[in-house]
């Protein structure tokens, strides 16, 4: 049975996390043993525990591997990582994410592991980051994936942008997998999920509620979605309730450009006030939320796989999305959702008004969404053609070289 290393950085709300516990759990029915590996978090993330809970998962957990570069935490996670390599000589090294794909895959190289591949679910060639630090990390990237046997773009313009824009290795290096995601659940139990739902945010049946879902950091541009928000109010004779769920830095920099815009807010955790938006932090029964809200939008600068549009869709529910990432892969503009440019709250703003005065559309989008996102984004899908690939890469490999 050959032998898996999976090693992701943070073990945190998001695609990341959940693509690396779904291979971990559903690929030991495809014969590979496969030990999962993350590092620690940060103060404002959240914790993604009960996804290995529910999927009975032990992972080991490196606490010196983060996401901050930090010299002597990256060298002792470097020399942790190397000595369990010795100990559990896996055939694979699949590493998740930049600080992990790093540490990882350097690691994996020192110790001759016969096959070893990285997956981007983003990357931080723009909007990160500074030029200077820009530059230093595709310098970086490129050198890494010299040392792997594989890459895994997860959508068709991530593999344009790492091999034609960005240079990080050649075309064909680069195996296009999309993610995957146990679905079902959101298709379960809707309406008495909905029902939970908003009596707990106190938001009525006669109201359109439009959420937002993820970390509340720059690159999600959540002051994007505070601006749409006051251009739908100020247009539509509807009502309308804004929900943002998650946490982060700039989440105080969020609460003051609503307050700038004239738009009630509260801070759901601290005070549970009926505002026109309520942020709720962070939630871990997102087929709950999903099932409340009424449209999904998604704000980014850059974006990989758009994971809270596809748990969106499998709920049968519209999105309006910047036109970042794999976003196109997943929405398709006019039928399940509407896709405006970056950084363009008119047409963002445009775009949701649309949907809140037309129910009818909302119900047409979601269905369509929902039909697509349960054939393309499946776990099955998934483990289909990652076992596929580990095949191949582990045929044309030497044999195990550990010493």
């Amino acid at each position: 049975m050959p032998r898996v290393l999976r090693i992701l950085n943070r073990l945190i709300i998001g695609g990341p996390a959940l693509n690396a516990v779904n291979l971990t759990r559903h690929m030991s029915a495809e014969g590979f043993d496969t030990l999962l590996v993350t590092g620690g978090k940060d103060e404002h993330e959240q914790d993604a525990g009960h996804l290995i809970s529910q999927l009975d998962i032990e992972p080991v957990v490196i606490r010196e591997m983060k996401r901050d570069i930090h010299p002597s935490a990256d060298r002792a996670a470097y020399l942790k990582m190397k000595a369990l390599i010795r100990e559990f000589r896996p055939d694979i090294v699949h590493t998740h994410a930049a600080k992990s794909g790093a540490i990882g895959r350097l690691a994996a190289d020192a110790c001759k592991v016969p096959v070893v591949v990285h997956t981007f679910h983003g990357h931080v060639f723009h909007s990160y980051f500074n030029k200077v630090k820009t530059q230093a990390f595709i310098r970086i990237e490129r050198y890494l994936a010299r040392r792997s046997s594989g890459i895994i773009a997860i959508s068709g313009l991530q593999k344009e942008e790492l091999a034609n824009v960005y240079h990080i290795c050649p075309p064909e290096k680069i195996n296009i997998i999309p993610l995957g995601f146990d679905l079902q659940k959101f298709t379960d139990d809707r309406e008495a999920k909905r029902k939970a739902f908003r009596e707990k945010y106190r938001i009525g049946e006669d109201e359109t509620a439009i959420g937002i879902i993820g970390r509340i950091v720059p690159v999600k541009n959540h002051e994007l979605f505070v601006a749409a928000a006051a251009l739908v109010l100020a247009a539509v004779k509807e009502k309308v309730r804004f929900v943002i769920v998650g946490d982060g830095d700039m989440r105080a920099p969020m609460e003051a450009a609503f307050s700038a815009a004239g738009i009630d807010y509260a801070f759901h955790p601290q005070n549970q006030s009926r505002a026109t938006a309520v942020c709720t932090s962070w939630q871990t029964e997102m087929d709950t939320v999903m099932a409340g809200l009424d449209i999904i939008a998604l704000t980014s600068h850059n974006e990989g796989t758009p994971v809270s549009l596809i748990e969106a869709l499998a709920a049968g529910r519209p999105v309006v999305s910047t036109r970042v990432g794999g976003v196109a892969d997943v929405v398709t503009d006019g039928q399940n959702g509407f896709i405006t440019e970056r950084g363009d709250e008119h047409a963002l703003a445009e775009a949701l008004i649309r949907l809140v005065r037309q129910p009818e559309m909302r119900r047409r989008f979601g269905a369509h969404g929902q039909q697509h996102v349960m054939e393309a984004y499946s776990c099955q899908r998934l483990v289909k053609d990652m076992t596929a690939y580990y095949d191949l890469l582990l045929s044309r490999a030497p044999k195990r070289r550990y010493p």
